[in-house]
């Protein structure tokens, strides 16, 4: 049986339900995925300097071919974008910034970024940043909550560079850069004096949003953690402090799916928050344990999460993007496999009968709502997706992966 033919057979399934195949996926395209760049390179940016990540930051592996230099960090983009259908950002961090000889975090500029901008345009890419908090000699101790202030005020000055940066991302290429600020800062044992950091940290954080940008061009949002490697018992932005932020400045909220306690999902937190704050920003990770940033699988909290932000219409809302690291496996196809999976959930979530559901959750039939949620796993939402691959000329079912072994054995085991 052909694509055509077996998606021929389950749009008919899903009309029967009253979902319509070719709606879902024509919503599928209008929701953008953010890749990061980070998992192609293990986190290690371009900075000419040397040293180990810090801040929490680890990324496992030693699987062959990572990228060295910009160039091949964006070759690398070109094949895994070429095997993901669908809308797609890419997700910055300063530390990928290009530039002639060495240049310090607080005097990076929209310049040293400009041939990312002009691959986002050839590929009609939209873009998003990150200041960089880690990694660097003046985050050992602290960054925007540090006691001195001749340090903070460092991590100051590169807030406020990054977002214009971000801010000319979004005037080169016409759409909203999502500019997310995490830091590292904490206590690895027993702190007496939680308030001051997190006072200092306001300051900092006020201070860096002061200068007023448009929102047709940049989104500030702000990134809770539970805790951190070295940061075991005190992490200055703790989840209440960033949604008291976000709340209280108007600045979009990250929820990262690794960042809670194990037991905690993001999914259920999403429309706690969203009667207050007016954009969420998602970093969609898989914890195993806690924090380990592991590929994106299709499972059911990748579900439940595309599943909010459908059935609440979250579409212009909700900023999705993807924060995971592995090295262990081949880097882009840790990239193609979490993006897909992701965008899989959200055409899922597309393909459910929500009127239904809740019209019978709303007349309190919950026998019902519990039928038509679990009849609905078995509808043949796998022949959709390949019409949406086969739409967008990209690979179905796992023939994505020759590709990626090809390009493995022609460039990848050709870098030292």
């Amino acid at each position: 049986m052909t694509i055509q033919q077996s998606y021929e057979l389950a749009k008919q399934q899903f009309a029967d339900i009253g979902v319509d195949t070719e709606k879902a996926m024509q919503l599928l395209d209008s929701l953008p995925v953010s890749i990061h760049c980070w998992q192609g390179d293990d986190v290690a940016g371009f900075e000419k300097q040397s040293g180990a990540l810090t801040g929490g930051i680890q990324a496992t592996g030693n699987y062959p071919g990572k990228a060295r230099a910009p160039q091949e960090l964006r070759a690398d983009l070109d094949l895994a974008s070429s095997l993901i259908p669908g809308a797609k950002r890419l997700n910055l961090h300063a530390s990928y910034l290009e530039a002639e000889g060495k240049v310090e975090r607080n005097e990076v500029k929209p310049e040293h970024f400009k041939n990312w901008v002009d691959w986002a345009k050839q590929n009609q890419f939209g873009l998003d940043f990150n200041p960089t908090y880690f990694s660097h000699p003046l985050s050992a101790e602290a960054t925007l909550s540090h006691s001195n202030k001749e340090i903070r005020d460092f991590w100051i000055e590169h807030g406020k560079a990054c977002r214009k940066i971000s801010e000319y991302f979004g005037k080169e290429l016409g759409t909203a850069s999502v500019m997310n600020i995490w830091i590292p800062d904490g206590a690895k044992d027993l702190t007496v004096d939680k308030a001051a950091p997190r006072q200092r940290l306001v300051e900092a954080l006020d201070e860096i949003i002061r200068e007023k940008i448009d929102p047709k061009y940049h989104l500030d949002a702000v990134e809770s953690k539970l805790f951190g490697i070295g940061l075991e018992s005190y992490t200055v932005g703790s989840n209440e402090f960033y949604v008291g932020y976000a709340t209280s400045r108007k600045t979009a909220l990250c929820l990262d799916a690794g960042h809670y306690h194990p037991t905690e999902v993001i999914s259920d937190k999403i429309s706690a928050v969203m009667p207050f704050v007016e954009h969420l920003l998602l970093h969609v990770s898989r914890p195993v344990r806690w924090d380990s940033d592991h590929v994106v699988l299709l499972d059911d909290e990748t579900q439940a999460i595309a599943n909010e932000i459908i059935r609440n219409q979250l579409f212009n809302r909700v900023h999705i993007g993807l924060d995971f690291f592995d090295a262990s496996i081949n880097r882009i196809a840790a990239w193609v496999i979490g993006t897909r999976n992701m965008k899989k959930a959200l055409l899922r979530a597309l393909l459910e009968p929500t009127a239904s559901l809740r019209e019978a959750e709303n007349n309190r039939d919950f026998t019902t709502r519990l039928a038509l949620l679990e009849e609905q796993k078995s509808l043949p939402w796998q022949a959709v997706w390949d019409m949406y691959c086969e739409r967008h000329n990209v690979p179905t079912g796992s023939n994505w992966l020759a590709q990626v072994r090809q390009y493995e054995t022609n460039v990848l085991s050709q870098r030292a």
